[in-house]
């Protein structure tokens, strides 16, 4: 056991009000048997769900669901949010001290946490791709609820950092079609890069064929009733978007019936249950953090800010409707 210097202070990221942001000061913690110390290198926004907690849109009937590992206060606010961060493990274990890991941790530059919620980086990947284990995370059970088989026809939409992740993960199936659907033209360049077939609207997909898998990842109630229209008989529909407070409306009349289509959803916070037995959140974080080996998934950082910035441009990388994974450099 390794142990830290006595008295340090870390700064944090908290959100004391709706839309308002601000840098904290705040004790560290004595590390303990058992626990770690890590010093921060990267942290990545995910844009959708901090955009939702920023604007206090977390519906209170989800709030203890939607915590985080190590977020502090409530979603009525003040509240410390985020769960993206890799760093230098500098006191703890032996085994760990020296090593860059991942952990489920809001924006900060140094914190403590148990040994268990660190996962090492493999080799070969650098801690500034790493910032994408949790989307990574998120795509990987994405992929498992989808149930993909190899030669499915697959239309993904929505072509965010998530969206993105499944249409490239399921283009490694052997077999599989793939088609990454985004009404921004933009985002065709992160198709290309990925080699996945892109397409800008719906009718462009005309003459594709029937999908057997459909997944919406665009928070686009549009994008999922274009999914029913698209799917094939007894096709699978995965719902990936969370909406916060937001209502949508969908027929469920016409061929949804007759084509005896399932509509299922898909959520982090737990593994699916055919694959629970054996996979823990561990395993999946691990595995999620070696299937970011690909140096073509640096794609997906759309931006770079230096933490003593970030209270003051973090409103504005929010409502960029171009950011992808914005990086923040400690």
């Amino acid at each position: 056991m390794i142990h830290a210097a006595e008295g340090l202070t870390a700064t944090a990221l908290w959100f004391p009000a709706a839309q308002d942001c601000e840098l904290r000061a705040e004790p560290l913690g004595r590390v303990i048997a058992g626990q770690v110390q890590v010093c921060t290198h990267f942290s990545g926004i995910s844009r959708g769900t901090e955009a939702l907690v920023f604007n206090g849109k977390v519906p209170q009937s989800e709030w203890a669901r939607m915590r985080g590992p190590n977020m502090e206060g409530d979603f009525g606010f003040p509240v410390k949010y985020g769960y993206a961060v890799v760093g230098q493990v500098e006191a703890g274990p032996r085994e760990l001290v020296g090593r860059d890991v991942f952990c489920l941790h809001p924006h900060q530059d140094r914190f403590v946490v148990d040994a268990t919620q660190v996962t090492p980086l493999p080799e070969g990947l650098t801690p500034a791709r790493a910032v994408l284990a949790a989307n990574m995370e998120t795509a990987l059970n994405i992929v498992w609820d989808a149930e993909i088989l190899p030669g499915d026809r697959v239309a993904v939409f929505g072509a965010g950092v998530v969206g993105a992740l499944v249409a490239y993960l399921a283009s490694q199936i052997p077999g599989s079609e793939v088609i990454l659907i985004d009404p921004r033209s933009s985002r065709q360049v992160i198709a290309e890069e990925l080699d996945v077939i892109f397409a800008g609207a719906g009718h462009e997909v005309d003459g594709f064929g029937a999908f057997d898998i459909l997944i919406n990842a665009s928070a686009s109630g549009e994008a999922l009733a274009a999914a029913l229209d698209m799917a094939g008989q007894e096709a699978r529909i995965v719902e990936a978007s969370w909406y916060g407070e937001t209502s949508i409306a969908l027929m469920l009349g016409g061929a949804f019936h007759a084509r005896r289509l399932k509509l299922v959803s898909s959520q982090v916070g737990a593994i699916p249950a055919s694959r629970r037995a054996r996979w823990d959140f561990s395993r999946r974080m691990a595995k999620a953090l070696e299937l970011l080996l690909d140096g073509r998934l640096d794609v997906l950082i759309s931006g770079e800010t230096k933490f003593e910035d970030l209270a003051t441009v973090y409103p504005s990388i929010l409502s960029d409707p171009d950011t992808l994974c914005h990086r923040i450099l400690y």
